[in-house]
C-alpha cells in the first residue's frame, strides 16, 4: 500500500514540477525528457533483471546447499541461549523459540525463501500466548524489531546488483554492511529493551553482546590504524576470503551430511532463475517512476535541498545523492532497491555514492512492510512501540552506513 502511494507521488510531483519549469522557466524540453526517460528506464530495468539471472542463480544454488547442509540449524543452536534471555515473558518450552531462531538464522544468511515462512509461523505461535489478540505483545514486538533491523551476514541481493551494474569487486561492501547492520540491530534491541524494561545486565546477554561488540570495535580500531588507501584493499581481500570460505564450508557440511551437492545446487539455482524473471515488472515499475522523477528535476531539487542543509551544518556533502535510498528504506524495499540501482547507474557502482547507497540498502530491512506483513498475518492492530523502535533501528543503521562508508571508501 505504501509503495502504491509512493509510485503515484513520483509521477504527480514530476508532472507539477515539469509544469512549473515549462511555464515559469521556459523549459520546453522537460516533458520530452520525461517521456524519453520512461523508454530508457524500461529498457534498463529489463536489461538489469535479465543480467541478474546468472549471478542470482549461482548464489541461490549455493545458499540451498548451505540450507540442506544444516547451516541454519547450526546458527539456531548458536543464538538460542541469547533468545531465551531477551524474551523473558515466554515460557522456556514455548514452541515459538524454534521458529524465531530459525527465522533470524535464515535472515542472517540471506535465505528469504526460508526466513519468511518461519517468521510468519513464529508470529502465529506468539499470538497464541498473547492475552490481547488485537495488541502486539512484548515478545511479538521484540521479534519484529529484530527482523526490521535486518541483521545480515551475506548481502546476496546487493552483491548481485553491484555485479550486474559493473562493480569491479561486488563484495567490497560486505564488511561495511556487516558493521552497519550490527549497529542497526543493537539500536533496535536497546530501544525495545528500554520500552519493555528488559534486564540487559544478565550474564548471557552481556556475553553475547559484549563479545560481538568487542569484535566490532577491534575491527574498526584496526581499520583506523591503516593508511586510507589500504582500507578498501584490506576490506576487499578479507570480504572475498570470508565469502569463499563460507561457500567451501557450505559444500563441506553438505558432503558430511551426504547431501547430493550438485543436485541441491541445481534445485536452488532453478529458483534463482525464476526469481530473476519475476522481478522484471517490479524493477521496471519503480525505475520508470524514479526516471520520470529525476528527468523532471524533482530529484535534483530534493538532493540540493539536503545538500544545503548539510552545508549549513558544516558536514561533508559527498553522500547526499544516496539520501533518496535512505528515505525510501523504511517505507518500501522495492523503492529503496530502485533508488540504489539509480544511484549506481547515475554515479557508477564503484563511486562513493554507489557504495553508500549499497551500504544503506543492506543496513536495515523495510520497517513498515515487515510490520504490515507480520502483524497483519495475525490481526494485530495496536502496534504499541513497534514502529518507534523499528524506526530507531533504521535511523541508527542509516547513520552507521554513511559513517562507515566514509571510513572505507572516501
Amino acid at each position: 500500500m505504501v509503495l502504491n502511494y509512493i509510485w503515484v507521488a513520483f509521477f504527480l510531483i514530476a508532472f507539477v514540477v515539469a509544469l512549473v519549469k515549462l511555464i515559469f522557466m521556459g523549459d520546453t524540453q522537460v516533458f520530452s525528457q520525461m517521456v524519453a526517460s520512461t523508454f530508457e528506464m524500461s529498457k534498463t530495468g529489463f536489461e538489469i533483471s535479465i543480467g541478474l539471472t546468472g549471478v542470482l542463480t549461482l548464489w541461490l544454488g549455493l545458499m540451498r546447499i548451505g540450507e540442506k547442509g544444516g547451516v541454519i540449524a547450526m546458527f539456531s543452536k548458536l543464538i538460542n541461549p541469547f533468545f531465551r534471555k531477551i524474551f523473558p515473558e515466554l515460557p522456556k518450552d514455548d514452541p515459538a523459540y524454534g521458529s524465531m531462531v530459525m527465522n533470524v538464522a535464515a535472515n542472517m544468511l540471506g535465505l528469504d525463501n526460508a526466513a519468511t515462512p518461519m517468521g510468519l509461523k513464529a508470529m502465529k505461535q506468539l499470538q497464541e500466548s498473547n492475552p490481547k489478540k488485537d495488541t502486539a505483545s512484548n515478545a511479538q514486538i521484540m521479534f519484529l524489531v529484530l527482523n526490521t533491523s535486518g541483521l545480515t551476514l551475506i548481502p546476496i541481493s546487493i552483491m548481485v546488483y553491484r555485479a550486474q551494474l559493473g562493480a569491479v569487486d561486488p563484495s567490497d561492501i560486505f564488511i561495511p554492511i556487516l558493521l552497519a547492520t550490527y549497529f542497526s540491530t543493537i539500536a533496535g534491541l536497546l530501544s525495545v529493551a528500554f520500552f519493555q524494561k528488559i534486564n540487559l545486565l544478565d550474564k548471557t546477554i552481556i556475553a553475547y553482546l559484549g563479545g560481538l561488540t568487542a569484535v566490532i570495535i577491534g575491527l574498526i580500531y584496526y581499520l583506523q590504524t591503516l593508511p586510507k588507501d589500504q582500507i578498501t584493499e584490506v576490506s576487499s581481500l578479507a570480504s572475498n576470503i570470508i565469502l569463499f570460505s563460507i561457500i567451501v564450508s557450505f559444500i563441506l557440511l553438505a558432503v558430511i551430511k551426504k547431501v547430493n551437492v550438485y543436485e541441491t545446487f541445481i534445485e536452488g539455482a532453478k529458483e534463482g532463475f525464476w526469481i530473476a524473471v519475476k522481478i522484471i515488472p517490479y524493477l521496471i515499475a519503480i525505475l520508470v517512476a524514479i526516471g520520470v522523477f529525476r528527468a523532471s528535476g524533482s530529484m535534483d531539487f530534493l538532493i540540493e535541498g539536503f545538500r544545503w542543509i548539510f552545508t549549513q551544518l558544516h558536514v561533508n556533502t559527498d553522500f547526499v545523492e544516496a539520501i533518496p535510498t535512505a528515505l525510501m528504506k523504511p517505507l518500501s524495499g522495492s523503492g529503496a532497491r530502485g533508488m540504489m540501482v539509480e544511484a549506481m547507474q547515475t554515479h557508477g557502482a564503484d563511486s562513493f555514492v554507489g557504495r553508500v547507497a549499497s551500504t544503506i540498502q543492506g543496513s536495515t530491512d523495510t520497517t513498515f512492510y515487515v510490520i504490515a506483513v507480520y502483524f497483519g498475518s495475525v490481526g494485530i492492530k495496536n502496534t504499541r512501540h513497534a514502529v518507534s523502535a523499528g524506526l530507531i533501528a533504521d535511523f541508527a543503521g542509516i547513520i552507521a552506513a554513511i559513517t562507515i562508508s566514509y571510513l572505507f571508501f572516501h
